[in-house]
């Protein structure tokens, strides 16, 4: 079947792997398995693509949880190395009083040192679809391997995550300039839009200024509550938000990319992923963690509950 962005693939035979940080989200109440690329990982996983994570573990007793975690969830692990020295990450999570996250992430652990090997050669050369993340920029380590591999992949995929002081606007525009899709949220595309020198105020015009300045085709802008929007060649679909009660942010937006990456990939219905990644997002919403347990069934009980 074709979709939006794999031609001739049934769903069961397109794979995508997520290059990035797997770490423990620490909340006052407990720790969480967290990480940007793995929450898209662990969502596509869950909808029925298969997913594979490209990323590193200290060989620590948070290491070892983690990986029994990835295990349980499905999620290809082969490309996850072990390493002997540095730590697993661990993220302390702050949230306010609407849920919002802020973070303190740990500097120099086992993701921050993924060296490229044949086996991450071959499994990124074997994928339809390479994921990764802004935070992974923040070490020459990794961000050496993730250069190399965005050359290699078929179609790269950016999810922009500003974490300030962890990134360089050089580096996330560079980035940006390399990948064929580009998600952000409305912050961080206005950020971004005005260190490239743009004149223009309103949210299309940015989106549409960055999408030249990039030269790509595919973008999106996640917008809180109040939705997203998806471009596609300049063609705009659009979906308001769905009214939840907010338990923690967190995860959000990753599922989002997760759900919208599963539609894209089998489905031909650009409004539809929109609104059907919208949803995903607004669940894990009201839900503890980032990556809640949600069915298709669910889900369209979500969207269509009469």
């Amino acid at each position: 079947m074709n979709s939006i962005l794999i031609n001739h693939k049934a769903k069961a035979d397109i794979s995508i792997s997520c290059f990035g940080e797997v770490l423990w989200d620490c909340f006052p109440d407990g720790k969480r398995v967290g990480g940007a690329p793995l929450n898209v990982c662990v969502r596509l996983n869950a909808l029925g693509i298969k997913g594979s994570m490209i990323s590193a573990v200290g060989d620590d007793p948070l290491g070892h949880e983690l990986v029994s975690f990835i295990d349980d969830r499905g999620v290809n692990r082969d490309c996850i190395a072990i390493d002997p020295v540095k730590s697993t990450s661990t993220v302390q999570v702050t949230l306010d009083k609407n849920g919002s996250a802020s973070y303190d992430i740990v500097a120099d652990t086992a993701w921050d040192n993924i060296a490229l090997t044949e086996d991450i050669i071959e499994q990124v050369n074997r994928t339809d679809v390479l994921v990764f993340g802004s935070l992974i920029g923040r070490n020459d380590v990794s961000l050496n391997t993730l250069t190399a591999l965005v050359k290699l992949a078929s179609f790269s995929v950016f999810d922009v995550n500003l974490r300030a002081p962890h990134y360089q606007i050089d580096s996330v525009i560079n980035l940006m300039k390399k990948a064929d899709f580009i998600k952000l949220n409305d912050d961080e595309l206005y950020e971004i839009a005005k260190a490239m020198g743009s004149p223009f105020h309103s949210l299309e015009q940015n989106l549409d200024f960055v999408a030249i300045q990039t030269n790509t085709d595919y973008l999106c802008v996640t917008k809180g509550s109040h939705g997203a929007l998806l471009s596609i060649g300049g063609q705009k679909y659009y979906n308001s938000g769905y009214l939840v009660n907010v338990v923690d942010t967190v995860g959000a937006g990753d599922s989002f990319l997760g759900s919208l990456l599963y539609q894209l990939c089998s489905d031909s219905n650009p409004q539809y992923a929109i609104d059907f990644a919208c949803a995903v997002g607004a669940m894990v919403a009201e839900s503890h963690g980032a990556t809640p347990m949600i069915t298709l069934n669910e889900i369209q009980a979500f969207m269509h509950p009469v």
